[in-house]
């Protein structure tokens, strides 16, 4: 949060339910609904203020939230005075009901007097009713009150093709299995999951042992106890600017990180440990990540410490890990300094075929952007790419390479909020709330801050916190959904702009983990080669859309898509005609596809 100086389908045989493992094989979920067809219009040039005929050259980031009907608000005290507090907020999307439309999961948390008092805070389960609105079907689903949230992944641990949920929580964690009848069984304790009881904040589902079966890595923060808080303002560390404020994580106890390896019978085992990835020095850990920062199809996962070093672990393949942190480049910036670590966003934002990582973090700080230059090398290139004039004075929380344009280039999107109320009373420190930021790819490894230019909603100030970004409303647009630590969230849809070209592809996995975590495509449309990849977990404490979208810019077709698989396969999918949705099952290629027209209704 902060730092004061260094810091599948399955094999045909029945199988015997156990723990949420089906009795036998069901249906893979339907693919992708369709709705509004885009228009299209040139966009290869990068984009000014406006076109010569008065239109925008970029997109319109609009507030829609008020037209969605959702009406969730996260629970917030006035002063936050301890630190467990300020750190809830993370939110997913996820395809609970397999309709094809993007569902919402916002995580909710008390504060302390609510939790003395034994009060719980509703987090909130919004169905997509296919035209622009959603209804809150918390109730029906059983996932309001899973615990004192902090955010939510998303895997299908059982492989049964349906993605379930995994909520951290300030006091471990709770698996809900998705049920298929638009209902959740909360299966915790009978998946072995029940003996955490520290404070869980990040969590990511991979299959790192290549089994075919998601793994889950779950990091942990302070080691706080609600009987034993420090008082507010009562030492050195409990002071901002000349300000008394929450204590922490400076001065506190940090906790150990936990890996739970899938036994493929509902049931998880242990073995942070053993593998290489439990923590020792009890670093305050945030958000966790798996993807192959290599290329070589060995999972690595990146664990983002706050106010400490972070860990890029290394993987043989086997489940034997390496921190390669500190001489990879990642661990710290440029200056040898360990940041703040909250966020984190991946993108192959320069084309170059490999995964970079943007890093959000405290307001004395900047977002980091690390490039991957091959072979566990990053660089610190946050300076000459101009990300760190845009974010230094913020503390960035969710963030995300998102290409709202569908140029075919990813921007860089982050929201902010302080974790101080009290930074309000100081007149020339920094506020409470904050406005977003979105950084244009200017398509020469630089990036241009074109916040104010994207519109009057990302500059309203608010507490901001976990941000996912995926296509709500299935028409090859991406949207931003923002959930703030303080009142309602905001849904932010790009609306004008030049219309191009996309396209959308579902990975289904056979051999590999039903919802192909980590697969990727390599897109290649003439000169434009674009990567992406299927992660759990992500942001801030939250969960992006599992399809992989691609903008297109004026290319009318994908020459290729080359569809890379966890174990290595490859398969090659050509001449794909562009604005579509595609479901590729592993081994079997294309099984559907659909246009975005949709007879249900259309997005606001």
């Amino acid at each position: 949060m902060r730092s004061r100086g260094v810091r599948m389908l399955i094999s045909l045989a029945v199988l015997i339910p156990v723990c949420g493992i089906p009795a036998g094989l069901i249906p893979l979920a339907p693919v992708l609904a369709q709705q509004n067809r885009l228009k299209h219009a040139d966009s290869s040039k990068i984009p000014a203020d406006t076109l010569k005929d008065g239109s925008r050259s970029y997109p319109e980031l609009v507030d829609i939230t008020a037209s969605t009907g959702i009406e969730f608000e996260h629970l917030a005290s006035p002063e936050q005075k301890y630190i467990v507090e300020s750190m809830s907020g993370g939110v997913a999307l996820i395809d609970f009901d397999g309709d094809g439309w993007l569902d919402i999961y916002f995580t909710n948390a008390p504060d302390v007097e609510m939790a003395l008092q034994g009060k719980k805070a509703r987090s909130a389960l919004y169905r997509n009713n296919h035209d622009g609105t959603f209804t809150d079907v918390t109730d029906k689903a059983g996932v309001g009150y899973p615990c004192w949230a902090m955010g939510a992944s998303v895997g299908d641990y059982n492989n049964d093709g349906r993605p379930d949920i995994l909520v951290t929580c300030f006091g471990g964690v709770v698996l809900y299995r998705n049920n298929g009848d638009g209902t959740f069984t909360d299966v915790t304790k009978c998946a072995g999951l029940s003996g955490d009881k520290a404070w869980a904040t990040g969590a990511a589902f991979g299959d790192y042992d290549g089994d075919g079966w998601a793994d889950l890595f779950v990091s942990h923060y302070v080691d706080f106890h609600l009987n034993d808080m420090a008082a507010f303002g009562s030492s050195d560390s409990c002071r901002y600017i000349g300000v008394d404020v929450q204590c922490g994580p400076r001065g506190l106890k940090g906790s150990s990180d936990d890996l739970y390896h899938n036994n493929k019978d509902g049931t998880f085992t242990e073995v942070s440990k053993r593998a290489g990835v439990s923590d020792p020095e009890h670093r305050y850990g945030l958000t966790s990540i798996w993807w192959d920062f290599n290329n070589n199809g060995k999972l690595g996962l990146l664990v983002t410490n706050d106010g400490e070093a972070n860990y890029l672990y290394e993987g043989d393949g086997t489940g034997k890990f390496t921190d390669a942190g500190a001489t990879s480049g990642i661990a710290y910036n440029d200056n040898g300094t360990a940041q703040a670590n909250m966020g984190i966003a991946l993108g192959d934002y320069q084309h170059s075929g490999r995964m970079s990582v943007l890093i959000s973090h405290f307001d004395n700080e900047y977002a980091a952007l690390y490039r991957n230059e091959g072979e566990t090398n990053f660089t610190d290139v946050s300076t000459p790419s101009g990300v760190t004039k845009a974010t230094r004075g913020y503390v960035g929380w969710g963030d995300a390479f998102v290409d709202f344009a569908n140029s075919g280039w990813q921007d860089a999107f982050i929201v902010n909020g302080h974790v101080y109320p009290q930074v309000d009373s100081v007149p020339a420190g920094p506020k409470y709330k904050e406005p977003k930021i979105l950084l244009l790819n200017q398509r020469n490894g630089t990036f241009k801050d074109i916040s104010k230019e994207a519109g009057v909603a990302i500059q309203v100030p608010q507490v901001s916190r976990g941000m996912a970004v995926g296509d709500l409303f299935n028409d090859g647009r991406i949207e931003a959904v923002v959930e703030n630590l303080v009142g309602r969230p905001m849904i932010l849809r790009p609306e004008g702009g030049p219309r191009s070209h996309w396209i959308s592809f579902e990975l289904q996995g056979v051999k590999s983990n039903r919802l192909a975590l980590n697969a990727r495509v390599r897109a290649t449309a003439g000169s434009l080669v674009q990567l992406g990849e299927v992660v759990s977990s992500g942001s801030y404490l939250s969960q992006n859309d599992l399809r992989i979208h691609f903008g297109l810019g004026d290319h009318e077709r994908l020459d290729k898509a080359e569809v890379l698989w966890p174990d290595g396969k490859v398969e090659v999918l050509s001449s794909l005609p562009a604005d579509r949705f595609y479901a590729v099952r592993e081994g079997a290629g294309i099984v559907s596809s659909h246009s975005p027209e949709s007879k249900t209704g259309q997005a606001p």
